[in-house]
C-alpha cells in the first residue's frame, strides 16, 4: 500500500489540473484512513510542541478549494489536537476598505505566524490571481489601478512575481510552506452544496452566491492550473490532494504536514550546565519540603 502522500501529490514540473484525480484510487480503507489520522494527530502535537519550543521556525499552511471542497472540516480534523497557544487559523474574505488601501500581500503579511508558530491561512492571498482573474473587476477596488485595461498579461505575471518574492522571502526568514489544493469534482461540489440546503444544521453554511460561481468552475479550473504552474516552487510547493472523499482529504494533508515538520529538524532547547544544576537544586529544594 503505497502511503506517501507527500510524494503522490506534490506538483512537479507542468501542471495539468485535469491529470490529478479528485477521487483517491488506493487501497486505504475509510476506517483504516481514520485510525491513521488519530494516530497522526497524536504525532502532530509532539511535533508543534518541539516546533513551539524550539521557536527559531514557523510553518505556513495555505489551503485553496473551490467552495464545499472540505477546507474547514479539514482544519477541525486535523488539528483539533494542538495547542491553540501555538496554532492560528487567518479566513480571508473580501479585504476591508482599509485593506483594499495597501498592496494586495500587505493583510497576509500581518497575519503570518510567529516564530514557533503553526499559521493555517483559510484561503490566501492566491485570491488575488483567483478571483480576482475571473472577476478582474474585483481589482478595480484597489486605489491604483482605474480601468481593467490595466488587467493584461503583464498585470498578472507581476502579480504571481510578488507572490513567488514574498514566499521565496518567508522561506528565507525560517517559515517552511506548504501549500495546498483540495481538488474536488463539480459533481461532489453538487452533493455537498444540496446537503446545505437539505441539512438544516448545514443551512448557515449555503450561499446563494455559490451558484453563479459554480456556473464560472471552467475558467476557475483555468486559473488554478496558471497559478499552480507560476507558484509551485522547491521552496514552496504546491499540493493537489483529491478532496471527494473528506475522510482522505484530512488523513493526505496530516501526513504531508507532518513530513514538513519532521524535514525542519526541529530540537528542544538544550539546557547549559549552569542551568542543569538549578534544576537540580530546585529538585533538592522541593522534596527536602
Amino acid at each position: 500500500m503505497d502511503l506517501d502522500f507527500s510524494a503522490n501529490f506534490i506538483v512537479k514540473g507542468k501542471f495539468s489540473i485535469d491529470n490529478f484525480p479528485t477521487e483517491y484510487e488506493g487501497k486505504l480503507s475509510k476506517d483504516d484512513a481514520k485510525k491513521m489520522l488519530d494516530k497522526e494527530k497524536e504525532k502532530l502535537s509532539e511535533l508543534q510542541e518541539r516546533l513551539y519550543s524550539d521557536g527559531s521556525k514557523s510553518i505556513l499552511i495555505v489551503l485553496q478549494a473551490m467552495d464545499a471542497a472540505g477546507k474547514d472540516s479539514l482544519i477541525k480534523h486535523v488539528f483539533g489536537g494542538v495547542n491553540p497557544q501555538g496554532c492560528e487559523v487567518t479566513s480571508f474574505k473580501a479585504p476591508s476598505s482599509k485593506e483594499y488601501a495597501h498592496d494586495f500581500l500587505w493583510r497576509h503579511y500581518i497575519a503570518l505566524p510567529e516564530k514557533g508558530k503553526i499559521g493555517i491561512f483559510n484561503r490566501s492571498h492566491y485570491e488575488s490571481v483567483l478571483v480576482c482573474k475571473v472577476h478582474p473587476e474585483y481589482n478595480l477596488n484597489e486605489k491604483v489601478w482605474k480601468s481593467t485595461d490595466d488587467f493584461d498579461n503583464e498585470f498578472w505575471k507581476n502579480r504571481y512575481e510578488s507572490i513567488r518574492n514574498f514566499e521565496k522571502t518567508l522561506t528565507e526568514n525560517g517559515t517552511t510552506i506548504i501549500k495546498m489544493f483540495l481538488n474536488v469534482s463539480q459533481k461532489e461540489q453538487k452533493k455537498r452544496l444540496l446537503e446545505r440546503i437539505d441539512e438544516t444544521n448545514k443551512n448557515w453554511k449555503f450561499s446563494v452566491g455559490d451558484l453563479p460561481e459554480r456556473e464560472l468552475w471552467s475558467k476557475y479550473m483555468a486559473v488554478y492550473e496558471e497559478a499552480i504552474n507560476e507558484t509551485s516552487e522547491d521552496y514552496a510547493p504546491w499540493y493537489v490532494i483529491p478532496a471527494d472523499h473528506k475522510w482522505f482529504t484530512r488523513v493526505a494533508a496530516i501526513q504531508i504536514i507532518i513530513d514538513a515538520l519532521e524535514k525542519m529538524d526541529l530540537q528542544y532547547p538544550k539546557l547549559s550546565a549552569k542551568d542543569k544544576a538549578g534544576l537540580q537544586e530546585a529538585k533538592r529544594q522541593l522534596e527536602s519540603e
